[in-house]
């Protein structure tokens, strides 16, 4: 296993501590930063929110783009979007971040967890339309669980890793069981599918740039849609709901504090002119990764058929649990910095009791699935 601790350094060329994943400020990160400072519009008003969006939703062709504070309130405001309540259901992946599944716990509604398919790492339309067909009617124009009762509102996969699942076919799906698609992008930026982005396939899609990820602004967040209407209700809603008026307070519904600052805007404008650059180097990466790899008896894992991955963390599935805590325990006192996958979300504690279909696959990856690092390397 030193061989792989070694070539990691080597590639990365440092014998210091590699993470697992660090932010890029290659670019006019201070220039606009001081620039905000300068201007004092340093708060959710201000020029670089603005042309943040437009630059957003122009790059992965989607006609509005909302931006947040984090990734998870994207989420949580895409599920309002999609009119997701108390008492309704969404259907979910397990193997995800928590966020995703929190997300719809916020809108006091009930995940239910289906498989993922093992060359996406994402949901299985397979998994989802065996659940449909074997759980649900469709009543009064409802998705209606049979089992519960209650009304399957919204259904929420997501791109594992930058990993692009099939969500064409889960998509075809959702419209023929009258389930609103929200997709989960938060780690997807730069990731096509049949040539086109992903977050654009859903009524309304999330994005993240948490400081790991492939752009990022320390936290921050991004809601796309291609629906006029809501769009305009996404910034009302991330904006207090406050009525525009000179100086008067006036609110017309219970809404939230989740808009970008424009100083985090700054961040996120200087990073995305290097967007292309950092996609490219991450690739790069993969074809190294994916060479050394393949002469040992650990699987790199790729990008899917029709697909084109940003590769954000890169991965490789071991042969079992005990060669994958092995794995862990040596890089990880080795200087080389590697996580496994996330724990099963319907493993938790406080998701323990949700419906859920047999999930083989996520099961079967949970226990061979570990991060390599992949910060962008320049």
């Amino acid at each position: 296993m030193q061989n792989i601790v070694d070539f990691i350094k080597q590639t990365f060329n440092t014998n210091e501590f590699i993470p697992l994943h660090e932010p890029r400020f290659i670019g006019n990160e201070k220039k606009y930063l001081n620039d905000c400072i300068d201007s004092t519009f340093v708060s959710s008003v201000g020029k670089y929110v603005d042309e943040f969006e437009k630059k957003f939703a122009s790059y992965i062709g989607s006609k509005y783009a909302i931006a947040t504070v984090n990734g998870t309130a994207a989420l949580h405001i895409s599920l309002i979007l999609a009119n997701v309540k108390d008492e309704d259901e969404v259907i979910t992946q397990p193997l995800t971040f928590i966020a995703t599944t929190n997300a719809i716990s916020y809108c006091k509604a009930k995940p239910i967890f289906v498989d993922v398919d093992l060359d996406t790492l994402g949901m299985s339309p397979k998994s989802l339309l065996t659940f449909l067909e074997q759980n649900c009617e469709i009543k009064d124009d409802k998705c209606i669980n049979k089992t519960t009762g209650k009304t399957i509102k919204a259904c929420v996969p997501m791109h594992t890793f930058g990993h692009p699942c099939k969500i064409d076919e889960i998509k075809g799906i959702c419209d023929k069981w009258n389930i609103i698609l929200v997709e989960d992008s938060a780690e997807s930026l730069g990731s096509f599918y049949k040539n086109k982005h992903t977050g654009t396939f859903g009524k309304v899609s999330a994005f993240s740039f948490n400081g790991n990820k492939i752009i990022t602004s320390g936290g921050g967040g991004v809601i796309v849609t291609d629906d006029e209407n809501l769009a305009k209700r996404a910034k009302h809603i991330t904006t207090t709901a406050k009525i525009p008026h000179p100086y008067e307070y006036v609110h017309d519904e219970i809404a939230y504090n989740y808009r970008l600052p424009n100083i985090n805007a700054a961040l996120l404008v200087a990073q995305m002119e290097n967007l292309d650059k950092f996609l490219d180097s991450k690739r790069q990466l993969s074809k190294i990764y994916e060479e050394f790899f393949s002469t040992k008896e650990i699987d790199f894992i790729f990008e899917p058929r029709n697909s084109n991955s940003n590769y954000w963390l890169q991965a490789v599935l071991l042969k079992d649990k005990t060669k994958r805590d092995e794995f862990l325990k040596y890089t990880n006192e080795n200087g080389v910095m590697t996580r496994p996958i996330w724990k099963l979300m319907n493993e938790l504690e406080m998701y323990k009791d949700c419906q859920a279909t047999s999930l083989e696959n996520a099961k079967f990856l949970e226990q061979r699935v570990v991060n390599i690092p992949s910060s962008v390397r320049v």
